[in-house]
């Protein structure tokens, strides 16, 4: 619910290593109202959310210790450097970092001369790269839960995260996200769940 109005209802599906899951739909109709859902920061008016057959809700810590959730906004603070931001955001997730690690995530991402930058002053597409450092800092984390990843980024960083995503896949991981690019992920098992058709009437 939000606002008063059921943005979708009947929703049941399953995810098993390997699954990459995309949603899709609409603007509004509840995509990233869902991602949060499932990673247990809001909780739906009816139904659960089950991990390894436990509701989240009982199970905080083990989820939160399997989860990587990035959401829309990238959540990088301006007067923080670059490699700060990934050490604060991953030690918010309960993931502590080094400096050196950090410098080393944003280097894979081609933002090594830009890690002692004021994030301030680096470009929409450096600060979401910025975010995606975590991806190469986390791969322990088992369920990736990422909304609009690829926004903002050129060709080449999508093709290197799509490479990122398929790998965590192959290594048993799965995946949930939301895009509005045309990104094919290679997986065992791909699938879209279209809330435009799930939304209640």
């Amino acid at each position: 619910m939000r606002g008063g109005r059921s943005l979708f209802h009947g929703l049941d599906f399953t995810l098993e290593a390997g699954d990459a899951l995309r949603v899709s739909g609409a603007n509004g109709s509840g995509k990233s109202s869902l991602l949060r859902l499932l990673c247990g920061l809001s909780f739906p008016s009816a139904g659960e959310v089950r991990w390894q057959g436990r509701d989240i809700r009982s199970a905080r810590e083990e989820y939160g210790a399997a989860l990587l959730y990035l959401g829309h906004a990238n959540g990088v603070k301006d007067d923080l450097l670059a490699w700060e931001n990934v050490v604060v955001a991953s030690t918010l997730a309960g993931r502590p970092v080094s400096r050196s690690q950090a410098c080393a995530a944003l280097s894979a991402l081609g933002l090594g001369p830009q890690a002692h930058l004021p994030t301030l002053a680096l470009s929409q597409g450096q600060r979401k790269r910025v975010a995606l450092a975590r991806l190469h800092l986390q791969q322990e984390a088992r369920l990736w839960i990422l909304d609009e990843p690829f926004a903002a980024l050129d060709t080449a960083t999508i093709a290197a995260l799509t490479l990122t995503l398929e790998r965590h896949l192959a290594q048993g991981g799965a995946l949930v996200y939301t895009t509005h690019q045309p990104v094919a992920l290679r997986a065992p098992r791909a699938r879209t769940l279209d809330l435009s058709m799930e939304a209640a009437c």
